[in-house]
């Protein structure tokens, strides 16, 4: 079997993805995490929060109930339909972080979750806190000239 026959085989017996329904899922959902951040947003600020307290607090309430619900194996069930929509808000970024601790709780708390906790999600703090150094020698410079 050459490598186009077997290529042709492994699409023909691939299934099929419903890229519509996957994307009207995504952006719904996704939409619907952004709606709830948005209520929060609004309470917070209607307690008496400041625009800036408001949106940490948010931000927070966000996270900590991303943290719970994966905790609770939920999270994944809605990633399961929403695909991309529970990736994008600041809640998959905290499900990144909160899913290999879960899965690793058995191997104790230093090799299992302290380790194994930011194994997803802890290139991107690397790279995200990197650049915001280089990016703020870079200001910094240009603001002595």
């Amino acid at each position: 079997m050459t490598e186009k026959e077997y290529e042709k085989l492994v699409e023909d017996l691939a299934p099929k993805s419903p890229i519509m329904r996957d994307c009207f899922n995504a952006f719904w959902i996704g939409g619907l995490i952004c709606t709830i951040g948005q209520v929060f947003l609004n309470c917070y600020s209607a307690w008496g929060l400041d625009e800036d307290a408001a949106g940490t607090a948010t931000s927070i309430t966000l996270v900590c109930l991303s943290a719970l619900l994966t905790g609770l194996s939920l999270y994944d069930n809605i990633a399961k339909h929403a695909g991309a929509g529970t990736l994008v808000p600041i809640t998959g970024f905290a499900n990144s972080i909160a899913a290999p601790a879960v899965e690793f709780k058995t191997e104790g708390f230093i090799l299992g979750v302290g380790a194994k906790m930011f194994t997803i999600a802890g290139p991107v703090i690397v790279y995200g806190v990197s650049a915001s150094v280089v990016y703020g020698f870079i200001y910094w410079i240009t603001t002595l000239f």
